[in-house]
């Protein structure tokens, strides 16, 4: 992977991952660094924006479009970015109910003094 998927620029997904890869808690430190380094050459390459320089990347190439199974760690580590920002997000609350109920139907009695 030395000669392959070189890239001068970093790789960021400021929208998926503000805070960066390694403080989400989606990967590892080691996933993280592959994804900085080499993501951004990951990413021309799934969208065709590069063609691929030698066999490992070619191999790549062939991964992203279904036709073979990951094999290198490269290939785990950008299929589980691309599992990770295609996922639903989970959305918590601290309510109990979805929809919110309305209580001022509770309260709608006349009072006469």
């Amino acid at each position: 992977m030395e000669k392959s998927f070189l890239s001068e620029n970093r790789f960021f997904d400021n929208a998926n991952y503000p805070h960066g890869f390694s403080r989400h808690g989606d990967f590892t430190i080691k996933e993280a660094q592959i994804l900085e380094f080499y993501g951004h050459a990951f990413n021309e390459l799934t969208l065709s924006k590069r063609k691929p320089i030698n066999e490992e990347e070619r191999l790549f190439v062939e991964v992203c479009k279904g036709l073979r199974q990951p094999k290198t760690e490269a290939e785990y580590v950008w299929l589980k970015y691309i599992n990770c920002i295609k996922r639903p997000k989970r959305f918590h609350t601290l309510s109990g109910r979805q929809n919110p109920v309305n209580h001022l139907e509770d309260y709608n009695e006349i009072i006469d003094d």
